[in-house]
């Protein structure tokens, strides 16, 4: 997309939201880059398996600065970011990754079951595309209730090779539910590229056989995800029924882990440096300063307030206690 694309496609955005959605975004690369280095060897503070969102940042970000409080985000294993971009707290989140009880899980889900009910974002989950059929139910639910909040539910592309996400798509179709469906393909379905995986990997193409409108965008470009989201979530929520976003974007460091993986053979360093050339931070940077939006004195600032957040956040859950013996059966069953 070329600076006079890009103009024009930001035109109808305010520039507070522009500026906000800079600030999520460098909130997910900071928290995420501090997570890599607790996971380092010569650290090692983190125990649980992390999936590390650099690189994706303008995906979450742009689909939930389109949504409302009450509108419900389901996540999946490489959560942080969804759950960062919906407005959660920085420091629940890094307690919840040291399985402390201050954690926004209790202590108890780790990285891959992040949840914070009080933000719209009810679950993840380790299962490739098992919140999908959640999310279906969730926007079940807000059409039985005539209410107007509508749900989305963000997969990899690895999710266009489980059953479930056909099923899903044939029954938001079928009920016409208020449903977005967002895929952030990241060209790696763990370890194996996408064409490897899938005969046919125009994923976007898949929804359009159950009725459900898809298009395939640049992931890596936060104004046109915004916008694209934006009109879905408007949709959905005027009761014109669901709709399929597939992001192309990339991700960083390995499938999990704090490395790039370059060691095992399975990208090569060319596509890396491709992709990290795309920056989704450093291209709304460039418009915001060029456009005159955002000074590069204010930049300076918002990295350093962020920073702050996320060396506060570490010192928060390390100061944290761990769940006792008798927090074992608490939030297992339901009370009166």
């Amino acid at each position: 997309m070329n600076k006079k694309e890009q103009s024009l496609q930001a035109s109808d955005v305010p520039s507070d939201v522009l500026r906000k959605m800079y600030v999520t975004m460098v909130k997910i690369r900071l928290f995420e880059e501090g997570v890599a280095e607790l996971l380092l060897p010569l650290k090692e503070e983190l125990i649980t398996p992390c999936h590390l969102y650099i690189g994706q940042e303008a995906v979450a970000t742009g689909v939930c600065a389109a949504l409302k409080i009450d509108d419900y985000v389901f996540s999946t294993h490489r959560s942080h970011g969804h759950f960062i971009a919906k407005g959660g707290d920085v420091k629940a989140l890094m307690a919840e990754l040291y399985c402390k009880k201050t954690g926004c899980s209790k202590g108890r889900g780790g990285s891959m079951h992040v949840a914070s009910s009080d933000i719209g974002l009810p679950g993840s989950s380790a299962i490739v595309g098992g919140t999908i059929p959640i999310a279906v139910g969730a926007a079940l639910a807000f059409s039985m209730q005539q209410n107007d909040a509508v749900s989305v539910v963000f997969f990899g592309d690895g999710a266009a090779s489980e059953g479930i996400l056909y099923e899903a798509l044939n029954f938001a179709s079928l009920k016409k539910l208020p449903v977005t469906f967002v895929c952030e393909n990241n060209l790696y379905c763990t370890h194996l590229p996408v064409a490897a995986c899938l005969a046919d990997t125009n994923i976007y193409k898949k929804s359009e056989i159950f009725g459900i409108p898809g298009i395939r965008i640049d992931g890596n470009d936060v104004i046109e995800v915004y916008n694209v989201a934006k009109r879905a979530i408007e949709d959905a929520r005027s009761g014109k029924g669901p709709a399929f976003i597939e992001c192309m974007t990339y991700r960083w460091r390995g499938h999990v882990g704090p490395y790039d993986d370059l060691d095992k053979g399975l990208r090569s360093k060319e596509e890396l440096d491709y992709w990290m050339n795309r920056c989704p931070i450093k291209r709304l940077e460039k418009f915001l300063i060029e456009h005159r939006a955002m000074s590069e004195p204010e930049r300076d600032r918002i990295h350093k307030i962020v920073s702050k957040e996320v060396e506060e956040a570490v010192t928060f859950a390390r100061e944290s206690p761990y769940p006792g013996e008798n927090d074992l059966l608490h939030d297992v069953f339901k009370t009166r």
